[in-house]
């Protein structure tokens, strides 16, 4: 049984991405919050940057360590989730809902297809484990 959301993709990298038409809303995972701890700090790129899939879009820092994020699909930052930067501790208690870090226009629907599902995500968690 999948214990991770069913409407969402995911990367190895452990970021989620819930896609709506051409738009992506990414976060971190459940999983990955809990690897890091209580998270402190936030520090994404800037809105209307264009990133490509494996970028760094940023980091999290977390009273054990700092974690980068990675972008997950090509495409144009159009909205970074101002809350958790006032309120990083929102990606620990909401990761899939208030916690999420950034909004993307998609450049290229194909790479959706090389995302996860959250079955398969849950596999690869038990398999670095």
């Amino acid at each position: 049984m999948s214990t991770s959301p069913q409407d969402l993709k995911y990367s190895k990298d452990h970021e989620w991405v819930r896609v709506n038409g051409t738009q992506a809303t990414i976060g971190i995972t459940s999983y990955a919050q809990k690897q890091l701890g209580d998270i402190v700090f936030i520090d994404l790129a800037k809105n209307g940057e264009s990133v490509e899939e494996g970028e760094t879009a940023g980091t999290i820092e977390s009273v054990k360590a700092v974690a980068e994020v990675y972008i997950p699909l090509k495409g144009r930052i159009f909205e970074i989730n101002a809350a958790v930067n006032e309120e990083p501790e929102l990606v620990n208690s909401d990761p899939y809902g208030e916690g999420w870090l950034l909004k993307l226009q998609i450049a290229d629907s194909n790479q959706i297809k090389d995302l996860m599902s959250a079955d398969q995500y849950d596999q690869y968690i038990t398999e670095q484990e």
